[in-house]
């Protein structure tokens, strides 16, 4: 897999194929995690405002002296932060801390401020409202959702002016959520994958070793490539500068469709235990 590869999106703008999840990245630390995934060549940077990493992620971009142009910076508003007002505020907010005047992508993080949320419809396609405003003025180059399933999406669409463009689902081995990845490719609507090596269970399942060895690469390698052949984006984490670069550096190989159709036939394993429309279970390991 060629370092410098994106998917376009539906207005043209151009997303790496392969970014690099901050989520938990700065837990305790400062930047420094961050800015070795820039050093490795990382120039999708994902973040989000319940992250509470933004100021770091903007001081790694600062102190990198890599052209903002050439990073693509995500960041989301968080589920509790909904509707029109608060979403614009939301949105101010993660600028100064990331301390640029523009997003590359903007999402709602959730589609409900929690699952027994009875108003949750109005209250999404007021925060679209406020994003599709945000992108004509020009403060955010593509806008999209996060964990927003085929009904969530259909809400939106119904009234919405500029349609969703991307969708960031969690997406792995064992969790494929295929309705919901057809319904976007569908509607042209280009699937990013979070948690893309989902849990422990999945990384030392002996058919994924198998099947790595196989392709002589390693599981993480072989799963992340096994997504991008699907047209998955992908937004792995790694806090050790080894592990980042063979992230994003995916020897170049296909998957043969006898292994694709066997991986997208595996039982369910390594879920996190977040769904938008249920409580939160205990992750499966």
């Amino acid at each position: 897999m060629k370092m410098r590869s994106y998917f376009e999106l539906p207005n043209g703008v151009q997303m790496p194929k392969i970014g690099f999840g901050t989520y938990k990245s700065t837990d305790g630390r400062d930047e420094c995690v961050i800015s070795q995934a820039l050093e490795a060549g990382y120039r999708l940077l994902d973040t989000a405002a319940a992250y509470k990493n933004e100021e770091q992620v903007g001081k790694a971009i600062t102190r990198s002296g890599i052209s903002r142009k050439e990073i693509f910076l995500t960041s989301k508003v968080w589920k509790t932060d909904l509707g029109y007002e608060n979403t614009k505020k939301s949105f101010q907010e993660s600028l100064e801390r990331l301390q640029t005047d523009y997003l590359d992508l903007f999402l709602l993080h959730w589609p409900k401020p929690d699952p027994e949320f009875a108003d949750w419809k109005e209250l999404d396609r007021e925060s679209w409202r406020a994003l599709e405003e945000l992108y004509k003025e020009g403060k955010v180059r593509a806008i999209g959702v996060s964990n927003f399933l085929p009904h969530h999406l259909e809400n939106i669409r119904k009234t919405a002016e500029i349609q969703p463009m991307v969708d960031q689902l969690e997406l792995h081995v064992g969790y494929l959520q295929e309705s919901a990845v057809s319904y976007c490719k569908k509607h042209q609507i280009q699937v990013q994958a979070w948690s893309p090596l989902g849990r422990r269970r999945i990384m030392e399942q002996e058919q994924i070793q198998k099947m790595a060895e196989k392709y002589q690469t390693s599981p993480a390698q072989f799963l992340l490539t096994f997504l991008l052949q699907l047209g998955i984006g992908v937004i792995p984490k790694a806090s050790v500068p080894e592990r980042m670069r063979q992230n994003l550096e995916l020897p170049e190989f296909t998957i043969k469709e006898e292994d694709i159709w066997y991986l997208r036939g595996l039982p369910q394993m390594g879920w996190s235990g977040e769904h938008p429309d249920l409580p939160r279970v205990p992750a499966q390991q």
